[in-house]
């Protein structure tokens, strides 16, 4: 903090905004160290909480109006697009859906806290028509309260973040090679499960090709569409005698599924 401090205060306003509004574009990067150095220049009275506040919240909207606009005129594949950039990629439009189908525009409140729910939120919103004026409701919303938390934290533990910036420093590039190592151990262990998961996945998959092939020649395959409510609202294109049935209704609904012909799943 004792290096980003000055910083803030010598480039200002501009600083907060533009980074951002580059982070909710989907650049690598993370505005909560500014935001917590904000709350500890406000308690200084060394910047005004509400322009710091306004311009912070403004740059969100504009990212995320963008996303939203994308959304409604791309469609789908703005979503899967956000999503497989992400680290969890095959569980990001799970989450997002299954999160939007429980609670509405109300998720798009803590979104930016979620990861994978705070990228995809607000093209989701513009995916399924939700209305501009309750978009930006609920999205300044969630805004002033992302916002607020990390600049009220900086304003009330000020003193010991600083104390945290002079043993940053003071590690100098051991600490930068440590949290570069710390991260790729990460994104490393994170690729070989997906690779597993992908290796296991194709033992069992069945191409749309080879189904349709199947369908065509009158085989008696059963088909199950595990689409979440939301995505299915979305695009509800079905494939050809499949059966809808959301993952937590299985249970449910099993019976439905017969156990004597081959049954195929899919979810996108």
């Amino acid at each position: 903090m004792s290096r980003v401090i000055p910083f803030l205060l010598h480039h200002g306003y501009l600083v907060i905004f533009a980074s951002i509004l580059l982070e909710f574009m989907g650049a690598p990067i993370s505005s909560i160290p500014l935001l917590l150095a904000g709350g500890a220049l406000m308690g200084l009275k060394r910047l005004s909480a509400p322009w710091f506040v306004s311009v912070a919240v403004l740059a969100c909207l504009i990212a995320d109006t963008t996303w939203y606009r994308l959304g409604q005129r791309r469609g789908y594949s703005i979503l899967k697009l956000l999503c497989r950039i992400s680290l969890e990629p095959d569980s990001c439009v799970r989450r997002t859906q299954d999160r939007f189908a429980r609670q509405g525009g109300r998720a798009m409140v803590v979104a930016k806290f979620v990861p994978g729910l705070g990228t995809a939120a607000a093209p989701l919103a513009g995916l399924l028509r939700m209305r501009l004026p309750r978009f930006l409701a609920w999205d300044v919303l969630g805004s002033l309260l992302w916002v607020g938390s990390y600049t009220l934290a900086g304003y009330l533990f000020s003193p010991q973040l600083d104390h945290v910036g002079i043993y940053a420093a003071r590690l100098g590039a051991g600490l930068v090679i440590l949290l570069v190592a710390g991260l790729s151990l990460y994104i490393g262990w994170k690729y070989r499960q997906r690779r597993r998961f992908l290796r296991d996945l194709r033992i069992a998959r069945i191409s749309p090709e080879e189904l349709f092939g199947k369908i065509q020649a009158g085989e008696s395959v059963f088909v199950v569409d595990l689409r979440a409510s939301v995505a299915f609202e979305a695009e509800p294109e079905r494939v050809p005698r499949a059966v809808h049935i959301l993952p937590e209704e299985i249970d449910e609904r099993h019976q439905e599924i017969p156990r004597d012909r081959d049954i195929v799943l899919y979810c996108t």
